[in-house]
């Protein structure tokens, strides 16, 4: 059969569909649909906040998604979307005068270290990474790489409108714990659109706010919160996407070719950790779902996240990574067809040649990223909290009380380590190195039982 070759069914309700099977093609539009919604929001607001192209990263998320099912062989059901793991390493190399093309090399580089760990451990076994990156060192980097970024909520996104941000939050936090079933899945969305409308309204009753907005300049001025709404109007429907990057401040015909810096390389490698923690826990949680032994394909998971991240980011594109509200859609449809997904891919990629759409992501207010981040930034550091306490992790055992203790606080509080003028070690890729090193100066095979790496996810319902 060939791998395009679906069996079509018409399950009873609640019956599962199987990923070598698909619905009537109507149907099957549909469910890829609320695949796209459901990936939507994450997926264009981590590049927003990295300064990454929007569009280039829903055009990307289409591809990669085909190309993850394609080496998966169909076996894996997954979209791929951008990731938050690289915002904190990304934000780091921007502060220290980096610009898109360092940013995109950096991950780069480390896409091409994920496709060589999944290609290592397609031959030695999933074993592997549970040995070296146990659930103790796992939680503990992704703890320090979510509450690393709250920086910069306070001192940029938030600060420029408040109430807004405050407001989004609010609005964010409610949708995702109270809405009905899908509806909080698409929280973030919800919350994009709600915070739009505030915006648009506080321009209408209050006028204009001064503020600092980097696009604009390095001073507070005065300026509407949709001041960049101009930009709709005039942006094409159809093209390819423009790779307009308002960070760098540089025309916008410009190549951004990836640059390679050792040091900002290592800003942002730890986030290679967190996507193993999150492709490993996401081909659990497909297995569990469809009954199907997919250990075998945790290998070819992971290359496959790592050759799509060093794919986009050759082009300029954002990392990606297996996306939990994807798989929250095949839980609740029990749909788990394979076709859905290409369907999903396809209208990613025609919203990537859209520069309309990117024009409208792009207009996104300061404050409504301020009440985004401050919410999504949290919970990403709490899942590596989550990871814990799903594999047990015993803190009256000093190995993990104290041997993770210094890496934690050297990543979240951006401690430096200088070697030479022209290299430092700090923050995320400091902390990261402690926590590994020390969790294992200390550990003895006694001390940590063979736990399985169980988080779902790195960003789990974004």
């Amino acid at each position: 059969m060939s791998m395009f070759t679906w069996q079509k069914v018409d399950p009873a309700p609640g019956e599962p569909v199987a990923p070598s099977q698909r619905l009537s093609w109507g149907k099957t539009v549909g469910i890829g649909a609320q695949h796209v919604v459901a990936m939507f929001g994450a997926t264009f607001v981590f590049p927003l906040v990295m300064g990454l192209d929007p569009n280039l990263a829903i055009l990307f998320s289409g591809i990669c998604t085909i190309l993850f099912l394609l080496i998966t062989q169909n076996k894996v059901p997954s979209y791929l979307g951008t990731s938050a793991s690289f915002v904190a390493g990304v934000t780091a190399i921007r502060l220290q005068g980096g610009d898109s093309a360092d940013v995109t090399g950096a991950i780069l580089v480390c896409g091409l270290v994920l496709l060589a760990v999944g290609v290592l451990v397609h031959f030695a076994g999933a074993r592997l990474i549970h040995k070296v990156l146990p659930p103790a060192v796992t939680g503990a980097v992704v703890m320090l790489i979510g509450f690393n970024l709250a920086p910069v909520v306070a001192t940029i996104y938030w600060p420029q409108d408040q109430w807004v941000a405050l407001l989004t939050a609010s609005f964010l936090v409610v949708a995702a714990c109270l809405f009905p079933g899908f509806w909080a899945r698409i929280a973030v969305l919800l919350a994009l659109v709600f915070g739009f409308l505030v915006s648009w309204l506080f321009d209408g009753i209050f006028g204009t706010i001064n503020s600092v907005v980097p696009a604009l300049g390095e001073k507070a001025t005065e300026h509407d919160r949709l001041w960049a709404w101009d930009n709709v109007g005039g942006a094409d429907w159809i093209g390819l996407p423009s790779g307009q990057l308002p960070m760098d401040k540089v025309p916008v015909d410009v190549v951004h070719a990836p640059s390679f810096s050792l040091t900002f390389i290592l800003l942002v490698l730890p986030g290679v950790i967190a996507l193993i923690a999150e492709n490993t826990g996401h081909v659990k949680a497909v297995a569990e779902m469809t009954g199907d032994d997919l250990d075998g394909y945790m290998g070819r998971a992971l290359a496959a996240d790592g050759g799509a991240t060093a794919l986009a980011s050759l082009f300029g594109g954002s990392p990606t990574t297996t996306y939990a509200e994807n798989i929250g859609v095949m839980g609740a449809t029990k749909v788990y067809s394979t076709a859905a997904y290409y369907v999903a891919a396809t209208v990613a990629i025609l919203l990537g040649l859209c520069p309309k759409f990117g024009a409208i992501v792009n207009a996104t207010p300061g404050g409504v990223l301020g009440g985004i981040t401050v919410v999504l930034y949290g919970m990403i550091g709490l899942v590596g909290a989550k990871i814990w306490v799903e594999n047990g992790v015993d803190f009256g055992n000093p190995v993990n009380l104290v041997g993770l203790s210094a890496g934690i606080i050297a990543g979240i509080g951006g401690v430096s380590l200088k070697f030479t003028d022209d290299f430092t070690l700090s923050g995320i890729a400091l902390g990261t190195i402690l926590v590994i090193v020390y969790f294992h100066l200390v550990n003895r095979p006694h001390d940590e039982p063979g736990h399985h790496v169980g988080a779902d996810e790195v960003t789990k319902a974004l």
